[in-house]
């Protein structure tokens, strides 16, 4: 089934800085983060890292999800990656291309 809208947390390193974004095109969106392509905070501290994500049926769905994460505090966000993934090992490999 197609997903309309993604939630994804970007890092620099492990238990570096992270990033809470949205979009309705994952591997699009992680590959202008990775690329450096988008000016601002991704790329001024290189979060190049795609370390969570969570699919919904619908962007406005994962945009109300993002709002919300991005009041966490860090500890939360922390936890949430490392349910997913512990190691911090960079999803973007996962995703279909």
């Amino acid at each position: 089934m197609m997903r309309d809208g993604y939630v994804y947390i970007m890092a620099n390193r492990k238990n570096g800085t992270v990033y809470i974004g949205v979009t309705n095109d994952l591997a699009r969106r992680v590959e202008e983060h990775r690329s450096g392509q988008i000016e601002g905070f991704t790329k001024k501290h290189r979060c190049t890292r795609l370390v969570w994500y969570e699919a919904f049926e619908d962007l406005h769905q994962a945009r109300l999800v993002e709002v919300q994460m991005k009041k966490w505090k860090r500890a939360w966000k922390v936890r949430a990656i490392e349910e997913l993934n512990p190691d911090w090992r960079d999803l973007w490999w996962q995703l279909e291309q």
